[in-house]
């Protein structure tokens, strides 16, 4: 269940508690006159199953609710009560298939955006991946692909295309072009200074390195990957109840391919920085395209249930009760 809390200008009050009488998965309906004061108006609560929340929004939205007054939306965590449980009954499909796209526009949004912050990650997972490419370490790659934020300017990138904001696309590809530009300047650097300490030696990235090789070679098998990456990590974002982490994994499909460019480059040996560039825009098209295939499949499918979302005539205004 989700919790919308709305500021509404007294004039669209009625409107908007009309609009919830009739849409199924609502409970819990709270209208406080006057009780808002910046902006002024009519405060109103209500709850609603997560598989009707994206149509009500959209429906407020129409209504001009964001714009002379205020939505917020708050994820419920527990909720006790024989109408609540009533209305999730009530709503078609599952919360855990349910898209709320408002929702996944705005955490996009705030991964997407090209921060202090996210390009120290960026750097620092470069690092640790230039690190596991040279010693040939696997658990070094895992940690890299941990640290790595690059998941969320990629589903920018694919909420953007979807929903046709090129705002939101743009800033989430400049965040990925300028994150991985400085953090394989940034680890070029690095590598040098390592080599000069005696840490890193050219052999090393000579060497086979049967866990690590396959990052600047890439093949059919690295598409495929980044193919099933792409809409694990979207799945990820959307569902509600898969793990976050999830998203987290695709970076072993990406990261360490920059590090290894970064590597080889320091070494002047162009044909693995070659490699590795290729590797890296072969993984980061795949995830872009399979991500923006999976939310247009989702957008498709739940535009079926469009309709499904309004109660029918002589229906309880409310679940478990005639309102």
């Amino acid at each position: 269940m989700l919790h919308l809390r709305m500021i509404t200008p007294p004039h669209l009050t009625e409107q908007v508690v009309a609009l919830i009488d009739r849409t199924v998965g609502t409970t819990h309906l709270v209208v406080l006159p006057g009780a808002a004061r910046d902006p002024g108006g009519d405060l109103v609560l209500c709850d609603v199953a997560r598989e009707a929340a994206d149509e009500l929004l959209q429906e407020m939205r129409s209504l001009g609710v964001d714009k002379t007054g205020s939505i917020a939306v708050e994820n419920i965590d527990l909720s006790i009560s024989a109408r609540a449980d009533a209305a999730e009954e009530e709503a078609p499909g599952e919360a855990a298939d349910a898209v709320v796209w408002e929702q996944l526009a705005e955490s996009t949004h705030e991964e997407s955006t090209l921060t202090f912050t996210y390009g120290v990650f960026m750097i620092i997972a470069t690092m640790i991946a230039a690190c596991g490419v040279v010693l040939d370490n696997a658990i070094l790659i895992v940690g890299a692909m941990a640290v790595g934020p690059e998941f969320g300017p990629l589903a920018g990138v694919c909420t953007g295309l979807v929903q046709r904001r090129p705002r939101l696309a743009g800033r989430s590809l400049l965040a990925l072009v300028v994150g991985f530009t400085a953090a394989i300047a940034a680890t070029t650097v690095f590598s040098l200074g390592m080599d000069g300490l005696g840490l890193f030696h050219e052999r090393l990235l000579e060497d086979p390195r049967p866990n690590t090789s396959f990052i600047w070679q890439p093949d059919p098998f690295s598409f495929v990957v980044a193919l099933l990456a792409g809409v694990a990590g979207m799945l990820s974002l959307t569902s509600a109840k898969a793990g976050a982490l999830v998203g987290v994994a695709i970076s072993v499909t990406t990261v360490p391919a920059g590090a290894n460019a970064a590597v080889a480059l320091s070494y002047g040996d162009f044909a693995q920085m070659w490699g590795s560039g290729i590797q890296l825009a072969v993984n980061l098209g795949g995830i872009i395209l399979s991500g923006t295939l999976t939310l247009l499949t989702w957008k498709l499918l739940w535009r079926t249930q469009q309709g499904r979302m309004i109660r029918k005539p002589g229906a309880p205004l409310r679940p478990g009760g005639a309102g």
